[in-house]
């Protein structure tokens, strides 16, 4: 058996969106890391297709906006059919126009596989790649780090581990935690992506009444529709159910998964030196499109707080991962769980993630400015040069925006406001801060759009 040592800050388990996500953001802080899946080849399928506005804002921070939006599209009408009959019953949300203080309003459809491979790409761009076929077995922590033994016989040490690795998470049943919460109360469902020769792609078709509700989905920029189904509904064959409905041939089935509606979460993110993120932490219905949002964002508020610490700074701060990151997982499993009971069709603001905030968090300070506090998400805008303020915040550090007849408004590496007040700030979590200075000829020029998202 080969058995080798890696020196290495933080070993990552899982290297789908959550995973790819906190790599992107230590490679560019320059902080190493291996990131390893048990997986031999990448996920080939769309699961997780519905990208919220705060998460289009991060993928915009961690540059990747671009390759995600030409990826992807609004979601399309509804169509329900109704025997011969069909009637077009809107979408899942209203379709909004950019506004200064929120540049991507839109829920934006991109397969999972897709947004993966753009992580992947970035993240070789930033140097760091995905070891796949390599799965974690057991670790053992201490006061100085972790030593995990890996399916290839390796033993690659670290200082931090992070569980990523999906809902059946080897991290999380190691740490003797548990995925509390309920089975919702249906027999497992089934999704697939499928080509179906000839169907009309402008519409999400919808049957009712078939056993319960059959779904395709067009797939943008793809030939395949993602089918949704209870198992049981096309047990007798996938095919011969699309024909039925449709009167049209599949052509291929590309990838096809039977899973388990439920809501559950573990009730700590953190023992010792291990971490959990993502489905590890939460799992969710698909209703509303919160489960890889909010597992992203997980580790978008991670990362910053483990490149500080492994640089040396108070290891009190990856306490308040936890402290941010459960309150709202519990808040977004509730919302997925009742938009899955009630069936409901509505988004946009319920769903978004824009109102999403800390402002109970202990690195939350400072008074309120408009309607602005301290832990809130910061809204971009316009600045008196005419440059937006997310492309100020861009990159891995801390940003004090000055207003021209009111407070400081220091922002976090993530994004949210960390102190509203007089005082300057001329670091940040290790990192020297960026200042934005008065450039505004309106007083609250900058803020006058940015102070419009409802909390």
């Amino acid at each position: 058996m080969i058995r080798m040592m890696y020196e290495n800050a933080v070993l990552i388990v899982g290297a789908g969106p959550t995973g790819l996500t906190l790599a992107i953001d230590l490679a560019r802080r320059r902080i190493s890391f291996r990131l390893i899946d048990a997986a031999a080849a990448p996920f080939e399928g769309s699961r997780g297709k519905g990208i919220q506005p705060r998460t289009l804002e991060v993928f915009d921070d961690l540059g990747v906006i671009d390759a995600i939006l030409a990826a992807g599209a609004p979601y399309p009408k509804l169509r329900t059919h109704l025997g011969p009959f069909s009637l077009r019953a809107g979408s899942l949300s209203q379709a909004m126009e950019p506004t200064e203080s929120v540049p991507y309003p839109n829920l934006w459809m991109v397969p999972q596989a897709r947004t993966e491979a753009i992580l992947r790409e970035r993240l070789r761009a930033l140097g760091g790649e995905v070891e796949f076929g390599k799965a974690l077995t057991t670790f053992v922590q201490n006061e100085r780090g972790v030593e995990a033994t890996l399916s290839t016989g390796e033993i690659a040490s670290a200082s931090f581990l992070i569980g990523c690795d999906g809902g059946r998470s080897t991290v999380r049943k190691a740490l003797g935690l548990r995925l509390e919460g309920v089975a919702l109360d249906e027999p497992p469902m089934l999704v697939a992506d499928v080509e179906v020769d000839g169907l009309d792609r402008r519409d999400w078709h919808l049957w009712p009444f078939m056993g319960g509700m059959i779904g395709l989905c067009p797939l943008p920029h793809t030939s395949l529709f993602q089918l949704t189904s209870k198992a049981k509904t096309v047990a007798a064959g996938l095919e011969g159910a699309v024909r039925k409905i449709t009167g049209r041939r599949v052509g291929r089935v590309a990838w096809s998964s039977i899973w388990q509606p439920a809501a559950r979460m573990v009730d700590r993110y953190r023992v010792g030196r291990v971490f959990l993120a993502g489905d590890a932490a939460h799992v969710h219905p698909p209703a509303g499109g919160q489960g890889l949002n909010t597992s992203v964002q997980d580790a978008y508020n991670l990362g910053w707080k483990l490149a500080h610490v492994v640089r040396g700074g108070p290891d009190s701060l990856l306490d308040t991962y936890e402290a941010e990151r459960l309150p709202i997982a519990a808040a977004v499993l509730g919302l997925s769980k009742r938009l899955y009971e009630t069936r409901s069709i509505k988004r946009g603001d319920a769903t978004n993630q824009l109102a999403l905030h800390y402002r109970t968090s202990p690195l939350s300070s400072g008074v309120k400015f408009g309607s602005l506090h301290p832990g809130d998400r910061m809204p971009d805008g316009r600045l008196g040069d005419g440059s937006r303020l997310f492309d100020h915040l861009r990159g891995p550090r801390a940003t004090e925006l000055v207003t021209p007849e009111g407070p400081r408004i220091l922002i976090r590496p993530d994004g949210y406001i960390a102190y509203i007040g007089s005082t300057r700030f001329g670091e940040y979590a290790g990192e020297p801060t960026r200042e934005i200075p008065r450039t505004s000829a309106n007083p609250n020029a900058a803020l006058t759009q940015t102070a419009r998202i409802p909390h």
